[in-house]
């Protein structure tokens, strides 16, 4: 059973209402109508459910910094309230929240549920320990069809190992679990194998041993988590951080969500985002960008409303046609969402 909170007569719209939405704002061109597909958000209990960075003590160290206040479920109707009457998000996908390892079957079974009882997630990224030598039977049984719409799951996530900071001197070294890994790499090669979306979250100067994973497998769709995470702002940083993008902007089949953009210690505010969406929308085009969420994570350094019309401001020199393509359509292309996802 989900928690009672889970149990709300809140519901999301139907996905079934998404072509009539868009041709309204198409309309009226007012940001209200604006429908919205939220590419990347969670939803947890980990009073019911075990995420040891979560509910094990002490806290991990943490790029936001001091994450207590999203230690507690965070659930559909709470984002879609979240959300407010001034944002039309329509529909949500779902990714992997660390459970613990072994337990990503049970993530699903649980993202499952959670969608069979409010409606969302609408699509699932799942937890896959790709460095493991059961990564093809994992793989198997992640995305087995539980549903009568099928599986979930349209693609995989493993956060490769990663250095802390820059650092040219050691950036040919193979680490365990790393996108050098030869472990690893192979795992990518069973999620293109499945084709199913590898969706990678790596410090921009890690960006560059993708290269030839996309070289190896270019049928592979492939998201960029967090636009690279740049991390700060100095102009030093965004200009490797952009040449790092533009490496991986080269292959069409490489997406990128603008979403995790928070600096710990401060709020989330436009004037530190204009040059990073700027720099973005110009490596990847209105094409293969997504507006994301992060929920509840960024809760930590704004409010879902003041995020969301961000995104709107940063995008309102767009016509109205590739402001859709930001928010709803490229999410609908990518993660195959269908009209019938919705309540079984």
């Amino acid at each position: 059973m989900l928690s009672d909170s889970l149990q709300s007569p809140v519901m999301p719209a139907s996905l079934a209402e998404l072509g009539e939405q868009r041709e309204r704002y198409l309309a009226t061109q007012q940001d209200d109508d604006l429908p919205i597909i939220d590419a990347h958000m969670h939803v947890w209990d980990p009073t019911r459910n075990y995420h040891p960075w979560l509910c094990d003590e002490p806290m991990i160290p943490f790029r936001y910094g001091d994450y207590a206040a999203i230690r507690r479920p965070y659930l559909p109707a709470e984002h879609l309230k979240a959300a407010g009457k001034a944002h039309r998000v329509m529909g949500c996908v779902y990714m992997e929240a660390e459970w613990a390892r072994g337990d990503a079957l049970k993530e699903v079974r649980w993202v499952e549920e959670t969608a069979r009882e409010t409606g969302w997630p609408n699509a699932m990224i799942a937890q896959a320990w790709l460095d493991q030598d059961d990564i093809a039977e994992q793989l198997a049984t992640l995305c087995e069809p539980r549903t009568p719409r099928g599986s979930l799951v349209m693609g995989i996530r493993h956060k490769p190992t990663a250095l802390e900071r820059h650092d040219p001197r050691l950036a040919t070294q193979t680490m365990p679990g790393s996108l050098r890994c030869p472990r690893y790499q192979y795992g990518v090669s069973e999620v293109a194998r499945r084709g199913l979306i590898f969706e990678l979250q790596v410090p921009w100067w890690h960006l560059e041993e993708l290269l030839p994973l996309l070289d190896r497998h270019p049928e592979m769709p492939v998201v960029i988590n967090h636009a690279g995470v740049p991390g700060d702002r100095h102009p030093d940083t965004l200009r490797q951080w952009s040449r790092a993008l533009a490496k991986v902007a080269a292959w069409p089949q490489v997406m990128i969500k603008f979403s995790g953009l928070g600096i710990a210690g401060q709020p989330w505010r436009l004037e530190d985002n204009r040059e990073v969406f700027a720099i973005v929308l110009r490596h990847f085009g209105v094409h293969r960008v997504m507006f994301a969420s992060n929920f509840p994570v960024d809760g930590l350094v704004t409010s879902l409303d003041t995020l969301l019309q961000s995104f709107k401001d940063l995008s309102r020199s767009l016509s109205p046609e590739h402001r859709l393509k930001l928010f709803c359509d490229n999410a609908v292309r990518r993660y195959r969402l269908s009209a019938t996802d919705g309540p079984e």
